[in-house]
């Protein structure tokens, strides 16, 4: 097999595995900023947060929030808008931590992290 080929084929296979390992990725982050309360389910991400700190800015102490399913699930403000900021930002701060680590990754062991030497 011609150099060429050999290295278009151990390119491919790093772009394959490198994309395998960023939608795990995004799959892990999104199963983290899944939150359940009350019978309910959010999907937490900056709208929600948003929304939960403006209802907090018009003096609201609880609300029904409609969760990802569209159930209607009641809320205590404040403690709802800690959680839900905690759990986003520990898991944006875990993706861009792992994110950086494939960015540095330029061999497919690297990527699935195995200890094999270069």
């Amino acid at each position: 097999m011609s150099s060429k080929l050999t290295k278009a084929l151990e390119f491919a296979n790093y772009r394959k595995t490198l994309n395998v390992q960023h939608n795990n990725l995004k799959a892990k982050v999104q199963t983290l900023l899944n939150y359940s309360i009350n019978g309910g389910t959010f999907q937490i991400d900056q709208i929600l947060i948003s929304f939960v700190k403006s209802l907090l800015d018009q003096d609201h102490t609880k609300a029904v929030l409609l969760d990802i399913y569209n159930n209607p699930i009641e809320v205590e403000l404040k403690e709802f808008l800690e959680e839900i900021t905690s759990r986003y930002f520990e898991a944006t701060n875990e993706y861009h931590a792992e994110y950086q680590k494939l960015r540095k990754s330029r061999k497919v062991h690297k990527l699935i992290d195995l200890d094999i030497d270069d």
